[in-house]
């Protein structure tokens, strides 16, 4: 009885909220049967219903060997990293835009630092590649300074601090402007009485700037984190593509289970690479909101 007496006082946004309900049953929901192709040796002809159910043997083919420690690292770590870097450095680019005085600097600031997140992952790995191949720019500038070039696409060991490099320069921008946005909305007399009391520009900006802004960092940090499982294959693949030179520090689940399906042709055993990315993405945002819930209860999700 309670629900029907919600439903019936807000009706009207129910009716509102249901082109999003509609959208998420169809393209969210509704396809999560789909990973019932992971129990199954999947046949195209005979659909999911068809194909002879298996049992657990596709998952043989990931945690038979080594590679899926290698891959969830991987995709763990470059995760962490694009977190960590891309929101803290999104959260000074805010900061240091709300810094500034004039209107029109600041509007074209915004602009500039937003723009690279419209620039599509092809694009961004054919600009690397410009800059980093044998005769690309950073080659010619170590030329210049007497120093050998160096064959980037070979040293694996930089690989993911490159990758964060390029996530940082991409994404950070989009996040500041979600944290700018927050900023905006801190009463203003908040860092007036902190100016009474005689506190500096960066002491308000510790005190009052970042704890006002905390729930939106808490909250994009769970969002990340509940997809931390799940690697940029656009990003990578289109960066790294098939060079197994790399793999060590930069092969994720996606790219592996990408690269299991075209080389093998078994979408059951790439099912099932990708059923073991879900399940632990779902325990790591289970855990992690309950950790925020604990800290602060209004930053969690649910």
């Amino acid at each position: 009885m309670a629900f029907i007496r919600e439903i019936a006082k807000n009706r009207q946004l129910y009716v509102l909220a249901i082109p999003g309900i509609v959208f998420l049953a169809i393209f969210s929901y509704i396809p999560m049967f789909g990973h019932l192709i992971a129990f199954e040796r999947f046949q195209p002809v005979k659909g999911i219903w068809g194909s002879k159910w298996v049992g657990l043997d596709n998952f043989k083919f990931f945690f038979g060997g080594q590679d899926w420690l290698r891959v969830t690292f991987n995709t763990v770590y470059l995760n962490l990293l694009f977190l960590i870097f891309g929101i803290g450095f999104a959260i000074i680019l805010a900061i240091l835009i709300n810094e500034i005085g004039s209107t029109v600097i600041k509007k074209i600031s915004q602009s500039l630092i937003f723009l690279p997140y419209f620039i599509s992952w092809l694009v961004v790995s054919l600009m690397i590649l410009a800059f980093m191949s044998t005769d690309g720019l950073m080659n010619n500038w170590l030329k210049q300074m007497n120093i050998d070039s160096i064959n980037w696409y070979q040293r694996v060991y930089l690989w993911p601090l490159i990758l964060t490099l390029v996530y940082v320069w991409k994404f950070a921008g989009y996040y500041s402007i979600i944290f700018l946005a927050a900023i905006v909305g801190i009463s203003s007399e908040y860092y007036e009485s902190a100016k009474i009391d005689g506190a500096t520009r960066v002491q308000q900006i510790i005190h009052i700037t970042i704890p006002s802004i905390r729930s939106v960092i808490v909250v994009l940090m769970l969002l990340g984190v509940g997809r931390i499982f799940f690697g940029d294959f656009g990003m990578i693949y289109g960066i790294i593509g098939d060079n197994s030179i790399l793999y060590p520090t930069t092969d994720v689940i996606d790219t592996y289970s990408f690269r299991a399906l075209r080389q093998l042709g078994n979408f059951g055993m790439s099912s099932a690479v990708v059923f073991y990315q879900s399940i632990m993405g779902l325990f790591t945002i289970l855990i992690f909101n309950r950790i925020a819930k604990k800290i602060d209860p209004d930053s969690s999700l649910f």
